[in-house]
């Protein structure tokens, strides 16, 4: 089967095809843990690291409304990848947000050329990193402690304050750099080949052109730059919305195939249950909700970011609030599903060979990231107040 971009255009038919070969070692490598460095490397073949990358820089060109369905297919057999791919289509996106014309261009281009996978360290909840001047370059230290796709990155976006001026800066860095010292920390319930460790930065020299924009600058964010924040939700949408079809995909062909009927219950075929049937009508009813939602929600945002800097504060903060909203719904679904489908499978759905605990733990996992009540809040303020949210560039 075709699974390179240069010989088919479709990428949706490319990450397909991933994702039926990714199934084979889903429960092996969710059991396993650690880095899923040969799926990085097909990733990489296929062309699919490279699609949100502008044709001019040799990448594809692809709308995120596109890109977002690629993270959602992957995410239906692996979580882990789904959000591996999502966090490096945002990253590599940064120099776009927060750098020169020319500095997009340079890692853009340096990216599509040689297949980055791009990771990041610059989980808000942790102390920042500090960029201290040293001549026209700084020097990075600090640690940061969920850094997802960081071990096996080819560059890393980090933030961090500068010394001096406490301004924020980003920049990207070689993940090889000497005083970045990696670790292999990983370890949760859930999403288990994220690689989500922490990073540690000892003294590591940052080169004046690797600082993106102008580092002196103490102006806040434009509406356009800190899209970076709704582009993550969004992904996040597409992250609980994959998981969840992948789950409801897995019970049902269960329930066909091995689901046997209770003992009073007056079929001879679980399918044929008016319980079981219920159930699967409903958890359907939500999934293609939440996936029309998102598919809208989505549209919304590309209409945004095709607006560039000519964005508004209130444009954006619309956008968010749509964005919220699809969050809200993807959770509550998602966590909903992944739990449910044991019901609709029987006890012996429970055994470990299946593994279909780790589309709940996935779920659960990823969901804490931060909290809906919050999103909840600010829908519930835009409706009642028109009060957009506060611009962040972390959550």
């Amino acid at each position: 089967m075709v699974t390179d971009l240069q010989q088919s255009k479709d990428f949706l038919a490319i990450a397909t095809t991933l994702s039926q070969e990714f199934a084979k070692t889903a429960v092996e490598r969710d059991a396993r843990g650690g880095t899923p460095t040969e799926e990085l490397d097909r990733l990489r073949d296929s062309g699919l690291l490279s699609i949100v990358i502008p044709k001019e820089y040799g990448g594809y060109g692809e709308t995120w409304f596109n890109a977002l369905k690629v993270v959602r297919e992957i995410s239906k057999v692996d979580g882990s990848l789904g959000q591996l791919l999502g966090y490096h289509y945002a990253n590599s996106t940064v120099p776009k947000l927060f750098g020169t014309p020319e500095q997009n261009a340079r890692f853009s281009a340096r990216s599509a050329s040689h297949k980055w996978f791009w990771g990041d360290a610059v989980n808000p909840r942790d102390p920042d990193l500090i960029l201290t001047p040293d001549g026209d370059n700084f020097r990075l230290n600090g640690v940061k402690k969920f850094c997802t796709g960081a071990k096996g990155s080819d560059v890393i976006v980090i933030s961090g304050i500068r010394s001096d001026l406490k301004n924020i800066l980003f920049a990207v860095l070689p993940s090889d750099r000497d005083g970045m010292v990696i670790n292999d920390d990983w370890d949760f319930m859930g999403q288990r080949q994220t690689d989500s460790g922490s990073v540690i930065f000892n003294n590591v020299l940052v080169q004046k052109d690797e600082v993106l924009g102008d580092p002196n600058s103490q102006e806040l964010p434009s509406p356009f730059a800190t899209m970076v924040t709704c582009l993550s939700q969004l992904i996040f949408v597409n992250l609980y919305l994959g998981i969840a079809l992948g789950a409801f995909e897995s019970a049902k062909e269960y329930t066909q195939t091995t689901t046997r009927p209770w003992l009073f219950s007056p079929v001879d075929r679980a399918t044929e249950d008016p319980y079981i049937i219920e159930q699967y009508g409903n958890l359907w009813v939500d999934l293609m909700a939440t996936e029309s939602h998102t598919n809208h929600v989505a549209s919304l945002f590309q209409k945004a970011w095709d607006k560039g800097k000519q964005l508004t504060a209130a444009e954006r903060g619309e956008v968010a609030v749509a964005i919220a909203s699809a969050k809200v719904l993807s959770t509550k679904v998602g966590l909903n599903v992944t739990s449910k489908i044991f019901e609709v499978m029987g006890a012996r759905a429970g055994a470990s060979k299946y593994g279909f605990d780790r589309y709940w733990r996935n779920m659960r996992t990823h969901t804490l990231h931060d909290p809906i009540v919050y999103k909840v809040h600010e829908v519930g303020n835009w409706v009642l107040n028109k009060q957009i949210p506060s611009f962040t560039l972390y959550t």
